[in-house]
Formats: structure tokens, sequence, C-alpha cells
């Protein structure tokens, strides 16, 4: 009997995670490749990837297998992560002000995204009573995920997108230097984020920025 329970949890669990998930990557790596077309560089739209259809996205390890366990052994988060959109910065009009506008297109996107969520909970108490529930509860995640995915991302250590955006404004010789860090940029997030250091530092962010999304959102 535990063994259905649990799995019936789990894929209850999956419900409420699957839309917020998809929605959340797919706006934020579509941006991406929005931003980089509208200013001069259409690797992405060539290859599909200014596109809202999240198979173009999805990263079978990122996106499926790691969000994946994590529901199956009840993390009380979850973590994943797209394919990252192609961009030639060389192909951009300014290509320093225009990498930092298309690495900020993709928080942007989610910043976007967990307002509508706000803006569309005032409609769930219009819904039948069956669905009520598990839309608030569908809404509610849109708005954490998105939230924690935007300022996950402008966490300034490249290759994440804050890190795209303080190379930008960093002088030349600097911006150089700052970027031989991206080869460990990966191993020291993920040392930041599973050390609690991380979650102690974007804790507060986090619950100034969803005040004041929902402030906003009315």
């Amino acid at each position: 009997m535990d063994l259905f329970e649990n799995f019936d949890a789990t894929m209850q669990a999956a419900s409420i995670w699957i839309l917020p998930v998809l929605l959340a990557i797919t706006l934020h790596e579509a941006a991406h490749g929005y931003a980089a077309n509208r200013l001069g560089d259409p690797t992405a739209r060539l290859l599909g990837r200014v596109s809202l259809n999240p198979f173009r996205h999805i990263d079978p390890i990122g996106t499926v297998l790691i969000p994946g366990v994590l529901l199956l052994v009840g993390a009380p988060f979850l973590f994943g992560y797209a394919k990252p959109v192609p961009v030639n910065f060389s192909r951009l009009g300014n290509p320093r002000r225009d990498m930092a506008l298309v690495a900020a297109a993709g928080p942007a996107a989610n910043l976007i995204l967990a307002y509508l969520a706000c803006l569309l909970l005032h409609v769930v108490a219009w819904l039948p009573d069956v669905t009520m529930e598990w839309s608030l509860l569908v809404l509610e995640k849109m708005i954490l995920l998105n939230l924690v995915l935007a300022l996950f991302n402008l966490i300034p250590i490249p290759p994440l997108d804050g890190g795209r955006i303080l190379t930008a404004v960093l002088p030349a010789h600097l911006a150089v230097v700052y970027n031989r860090l991206e080869p460990f940029g990966l191993a020291l997030t993920a040392l930041l984020l599973f050390s609690g250091i991380l979650g102690r530092l974007l804790g507060p962010v986090l619950g100034l920025v969803g005040k004041l999304v929902a402030v906003l959102a009315g």
C-alpha cells in the first residue's frame, strides 16, 4: 500500500510541477534566442530555438532526469536546466552591450511569467471546485520557480546569465581575466547551491522580489 501511496504522491507532484517547469525553461531559452535574433545574430532562429515548443529546448538529463529524480526522492526543491541557446556574439551589432541584453532576456522572461501567474491567481476562484486547488498549486509553483530561475541565473558567475552581464560591463582587460572562471563556473555554482550558501544569500532577495511581483499584480 505504501508503494502505491508514494507513487500516487509522486504523480500528483509531477502533475503540479510539469507545466511550470516546461513553461519556465521554454520561455527563458526562447527569450535568449529572440533577443539575439533581434540584435543581429540569427543562429538560434535558424536552428529552431526561437520557439515555444518545449521539445526544442529540453535536455534529457537537465530537464527530465534530474527533476524526475528530485521528485522521486521527495526533495524540497526542483533544479534543472535546458539546452543552452547558441549565440554568436561576434554577429551582434554591438557585441559587448548586446551580450548583456541577450543574457538579461532569459531572466526577464521568467520575471514576466511570474507576474502573469500572479495575475492569474485572481481568476482561480472562478474555476470549478474540482480544478481550483490544482490550478492554485500550479500557479504557486510557477511563481516560485520563475522567481528562483530568474535570480539564480543572475548570479554573476560565468557561464550563468549574470556572468555574461558582468562580463559586458567590466572593462575589457578585466572581462578577459574574469572569463577565465567559466570552465569552473558550474562547479562553483553547484558547490554554493548544495552547501546551502546560495540559499542563504538568495532567500532574502527572493522574498523581496516575490513581494514586489505580488504588489505589482495587485
